[in-house]
């Protein structure tokens, strides 16, 4: 039974839109109370609130979400100093004050007009949330982004939306059954047994819960990993071993029982591996989410120490971690609000701890790919040529009716014409199996940039220089993490 304390939590948005001027506002209150406590009801797990903070029913919004026991993160369309031109000196007192409860805080337009922002800061609420909650008079927007505006666009994403209706607050669900009540892959993940064996080093200080869950992610992906490279290399030897034996035969002109058999079971062994990676496409799958989900765990552990959380998967919409990413999101927020660590201390730590481990990892890894490529790539070029040299003496010698000695002729003018041509298209067929040559030439480049964001960090002085250098290298190990998955799945899908 796995332990719960190696577990993520699930975590649901339920992001707000709402009219400034309000007449019953404490209407508009309980009835928001009302629908905030049915989600908490009906679905399992923390739901998290997701608002801006203008007066009236953003406020009230903000307000009962508190009261519920809701955490609340803030999204602003402006910057502060930008968004507050749009508050009278006192509001803006008073806003800032609302500001300090958020457990975080997005600004969403850095540029644009003001319109636009705020257009985009209400599409941005719908799709970070999972639920759109909305308080309306059913009236059309009174200005670009108003709350008619935010609500067309969830209608047109199908967003599950909870409409307030702002003069009978009469209460209606829309497209609730594209609700998910829980995420079977997070369930999945949470679900894995406890890594075993000596456990790793959690440097970065992170809960103990995210370490424990990232070890046996990892451990789940090391120990499940399937053998599919080194199946297909095992179906092409077989293809090739036939073909083999059958040239044979017919150069040597061989008339032994033994050599039908043989090249019915390469055949027949070669069907039987096809098979075995068609049944266990579902292992591949759990694999690929398991070492998947690790990654993103480790990316997420190696900036526990910044004292915000890293927006590492704002920009990430990739099914099946959704949850996951949000849970690892939230939890850092929190996190990063109450466990500050000094910056020459998460330097120290990021260096040796994330950049030193990855760059030994892709010197360790690229040391494996290089040869084995160089050895292939000989093998094919010596294949290539060996079988040019041996068609080109044939034709000499049926073109000049030379005499040659009977070994040669069957040996060199038809077994290895046959079978030569075959290995050489094995080997090449190994390298792209491998994917040798991008993978050897993508290490290098990891390499590189982990030197250089060494050099950077080493003369930061700063958190915010220290956390843009942090991000782009993290951002870069996650693409290359990214592209591994999609290189994976679509060699699972074929």
């Amino acid at each position: 039974m796995p332990d719960a304390s190696s577990q993520l939590p699930e975590f649901h948005v339920v992001g707000f839109s709402g009219h400034r001027h309000l007449d019953d506002g404490g209407g508009v209150a309980a009835a928001i109370a009302g629908v905030l406590n049915a989600l908490r009801e009906e679905i399992a797990g923390e739901w998290v609130a997701l608002s801006s903070v203008a007066a009236g029913g953003d406020r009230l919004f903000i307000e009962q979400a508190r009261k519920t026991g809701l955490s609340w993160h803030a999204i602003l369309p402006l910057p502060r100093a930008e968004f507050a031109k749009d508050f009278t000196e006192a509001e803006w007192a008073e806003t800032e004050g609302v500001l300090v409860q958020a457990e975080h805080v997005r600004v969403i337009t850095e540029n644009g007009t003001r319109e636009d922002a705020y257009l985009d800061c209400g599409m941005e609420t719908v799709n970070g949330a999972d639920v759109l909650l909305a308080v309306w008079d059913g009236e059309p927007a009174r200005g670009k982004g108003g709350t008619a505006d935010v609500i067309a666009y969830a209608r047109s994403i199908q967003k599950p939306v909870v409409i307030i209706d702002v003069a009978t607050l009469a209460v209606r669900r829309e497209n609730w059954r594209r609700l998910e009540h829980a995420d079977s892959s997070l369930a999945h993940l949470n679900l894995l047994p406890e890594a075993s064996g000596v456990p790793g080093e959690n440097p970065f200080k992170a809960p103990d819960a995210v370490f424990r869950f990232q070890q046996k992610c990892d451990f789940a992906a090391s120990r499940g990993a399937p053998q599919f490279r080194r199946l297909i290399v095992f179906a092409v030897l077989l293809h090739v071993t036939a073909t083999l034996v059958a040239a044979a035969g017919l150069s040597f002109d061989l008339h032994s029982l033994l050599l039908p058999w043989v090249k019915l079971a390469c055949l027949v062994g070669a069907l039987g591996v096809a098979f075995v990676l068609k049944h266990h496409s579902h292992s591949h799958h759990n694999w690929v989410r398991a070492r998947l989900s690790s990654e993103f765990c480790r990316s997420a552990l190696a900036t526990w120490g910044l004292p915000r959380a890293a927006p590492l998967f704002e920009d990430l919409d990739l099914p099946g971690v959704h949850s996951l990413t949000r849970s690892l999101h939230i939890l850092h927020s929190r996190s990063a609000n109450t466990a500050p660590v000094p910056l020459e201390e998460f330097k120290r730590v990021y260096l040796e701890k994330r950049i030193g481990d990855q760059l030994a990892y892709y010197a360790r890894q690229e040391g494996r790919a290089l040869p084995l490529f160089r050895r292939l790539k000989t093998g094919f070029w010596a294949a290539t040529i060996l079988a040019l040299a041996c068609t080109a003496c044939y034709a000499t010698a049926a073109t000049f009716h030379a005499e040659v000695p009977a070994w040669m002729h069957t040996t060199v003018f038809y077994f290895l014409p046959i079978t030569l041509p075959v290995v050489a298209a094995a080997l090449i067929s190994f390298i792209s199996i491998n994917d040798l040559q991008r993978r050897g030439a993508r290490y290098r480049e990891m390499q590189l940039m982990l030197e250089r964001s060494r050099t950077q960090i080493t003369h930061c002085q700063t958190w915010n220089s220290l956390e843009r250098i942090v991000l782009r290298t993290e951002r870069s190990l996650l693409n290359e993490v990214l592209e591994w998955h999609s290189i994976t799945s679509f060699s699972e899908s074929h």
